[in-house]
């Protein structure tokens, strides 16, 4: 069996090797670079230190390692599909996009096809069902990442491992630190993979720009203020709006006339919704897309979360729409939604939210 395990230098997809050796197998480690490392303003992310211990960790397992990149790829796919979808007045998930077209995408395509496997260190399982491979949830509910892995196709699905999904995270350091790995008291990295340290805000200024508009109370139709653009804000978002005698909501964003329509409190019924459009809906696997002509229960999530919501999943012969059983605050158009089986245990697929 040869193995591919992508490495970042986290804790995470560090401990996979361990594991992945005591199964008997010898991994191939790749470290993919992605960040916009040649271009001076963006060069916070820490590649050199991610390199070092990826390096380490090849040496000390006996494994062979290789550094690729797949810069232009993740500008041409998923940088570019962040700037269009905010430049529309969406909330994009390049954490999404980055899964299905570049490290299960791009990678595979030109040094993954002679590999049977693909590893990685995200928080999911795999979970084989009459011979046919689902994508399960993981142990750790707090740490589960099938949100993100939501739009991956089945011939990807049919090629991963997760060797660290049946842990929980305090079991993952301590099997770092028993193997004396050096990321084993690494902090989580966080925001979005290509952004290094560098403010969201700041890379969508640098981007898009700014195009100043007014921000307007929904129910009174007064105008509070103004904002420098649309894509700085989503629905729901409470912070960052710089308007007093709060707390506002974003419940709605005008993109024609450039409008954030906000309501006061700290649960305006406004920023609720029960029914959730899905556009580009796709299964995982085709049984359950033919057990889904008819309206069936779910669970469901529109963000990562360890929680789920309960809802019911309607086909409307191009599209999907899930009713909630309760309303749903926060429902973002560009972002996804994600759907479960009743018993959670089963990622079935995914649909953006319009």
């Amino acid at each position: 069996m040869k193995i591919a395990s992508l490495v970042s230098g986290g804790v995470d997809s560090s401990v996979t090797i361990p594991l992945i050796k005591e199964m008997g197998y010898d991994p191939h480690l790749f470290y993919i670079e992605i960040g916009m490392k040649d271009d001076p303003n963006w060069i916070d992310c820490p590649a050199e230190e991610d390199i070092e211990i990826v390096t380490y960790i090849a040496k000390k397992y006996g494994c062979k390692m290789e550094i690729v990149s797949l810069q232009e790829d993740y500008w041409e796919k998923v940088i570019s599909y962040t700037i269009n979808a905010v430049k529309q007045g969406l909330t994009p998930n390049p954490d999404i996009m980055c899964n299905k077209l570049i490290k299960f995408g791009a990678f595979n395509e030109k040094y993954g096809n002679s590999f049977d496997l693909i590893t990685t260190g995200h928080y999911a399982t795999i979970l084989t069902i009459d011979h046919e491979k689902y994508l399960g949830t993981a142990k750790d509910t707090f740490k589960d990442q099938t949100y993100f892995l939501g739009q991956i196709t089945k011939k990807q699905l049919d090629k991963l491992m997760f060797p660290i999904g049946h842990l929980l995270k305090e079991e993952v350091r301590q099997k770092a630190i028993a193997e004396k790995l050096p990321s084993a008291y690494r902090k989580d990295s966080q925001g979005i993979c290509f952004l290094g340290k560098i403010n969201y805000s700041d890379f969508i200024e640098r981007y898009v720009g700014e195009k100043p508009g007014k921000i307007i109370e929904l129910e009174t139709k007064k105008v509070l203020g103004t904002h420098k653009g649309l894509w700085f804000h989503t629905i729901g978002q409470r912070k960052g709006l710089g308007l007093g005698q709060g707390p506002w909501f974003v419940v709605k964003k005008d993109i024609e006339n450039n409008i954030i329509w906000v309501s006061n409190g700290y649960d305006p019924i406004t920023q609720y919704k029960e029914i959730i459009e899905l556009a580009d809906f796709h299964f995982l696997n085709e049984k359950p897309d033919r057990n889904y002509l008819k309206a069936q229960p779910i669970k469901f999530k529109i963000r990562h979360q360890p929680t789920f919501e309960d809802g019911t999943l309607i086909n409307r012969g191009n599209s999907f729409v899930i009713h909630s059983k309760v309303p749903i605050a926060g429902v973002a158009p560009g972002q996804y939604g994600v759907i479960y089986n009743t018993d959670e245990t089963i990622c079935l697929g995914s649909g953006v939210i319009c």
